[in-house]
């Protein structure tokens, strides 16, 4: 990539008080960097495998006892196109993004001294991201409508990104998972949505956009009916889950 003279790359860290704006300018440029290289800054690994075998099985229930134990402090995400450039808004500079989490707090959750030791040499300010962090259910919120996911022409790039994805996942329901549990519902997306009665508002199934609103407005009537009369932690029973991808 050849920067304009004068240009740099500039981060744009990303708190409470622009998140939305931000994802707006990530909306508007979306389609013409669909290349994304993203990177996570968490508290460490508190659970190792006690097995010397690598095995995928071994190595899922790993990572999922950490995901499931800790929260992200930090994304970073690098927009470009197929020939490398970032997006410049016009400027002579270029931009990538951080987005800076409000939820972890090292005095009382679970985490390993020596990465949060680590991050914190490395500049990451813990108290201001306290004080000041994003909310991680509203950045997925707009995460989902980004034009980032469920769009065929995005390209996800990370190093060693198992973790990466996993914090990300943790923030997800899967509804083909949640239907388990819910009686006289199954079959696919167009089948769960008929015996809820919901129409599609917009485009046709297998479009992307469509589907991915659809889902939301089956994951939202699913909850209503179906979770309804139980506590909101029990229904955090149902995140961070991947239909066929279960361990049980």
């Amino acid at each position: 990539m050849a920067l304009p003279q004068g240009g740099s790359i500039v981060t744009r860290s990303v708190w409470a008080s622009n998140l939305e704006t931000e994802f707006e300018l990530i909306r508007s440029i979306i389609a013409s960097y669909p290349l994304i290289s993203m990177d996570t800054e968490f508290p460490g690994v508190i659970f190792h495998s006690k097995s010397n075998i690598r095995q995928p099985e071994n190595n899922y229930a790993v990572l999922k006892a950490n995901v499931e134990s800790m929260h992200l402090i930090q994304v970073g995400l690098t927009l470009s196109d197929f020939d490398g450039n970032l997006p410049s808004f016009q400027s002579s500079d270029h931009f990538i993004w951080e987005f800076n989490f409000r939820e972890f707090n090292a005095a009382r959750d679970p985490h390993a001294s020596e990465s949060i030791a680590l991050l914190q040499r490395q500049g990451i300010d813990l108290e201001k991201n306290q004080r000041f962090g994003v909310n991680i259910v509203r950045f997925v919120e707009l995460l989902m409508f980004s034009g980032m996911l469920c769009n065929s022409n995005i390209q996800w790039i990370t190093f060693h990104g198992a973790y990466d994805f996993g914090y990300l996942v943790k923030t997800i329901y899967d509804v083909k998972h949640m239907i388990k549990f819910c009686p006289n519902l199954y079959g696919g997306l167009d089948r769960v949505c008929q015996s809820l009665s919901l129409d599609r508002a917009v485009g046709k199934r297998h479009q992307a956009g469509s589907d991915s609103l659809l889902t939301l407005h089956a994951f939202n009537k699913i909850k209503n009916i179906y979770f309804s009369k139980i506590s909101h932690s029990h229904v955090l029973n149902y995140k961070d889950v991947l239909y066929g991808l279960e361990l049980f």
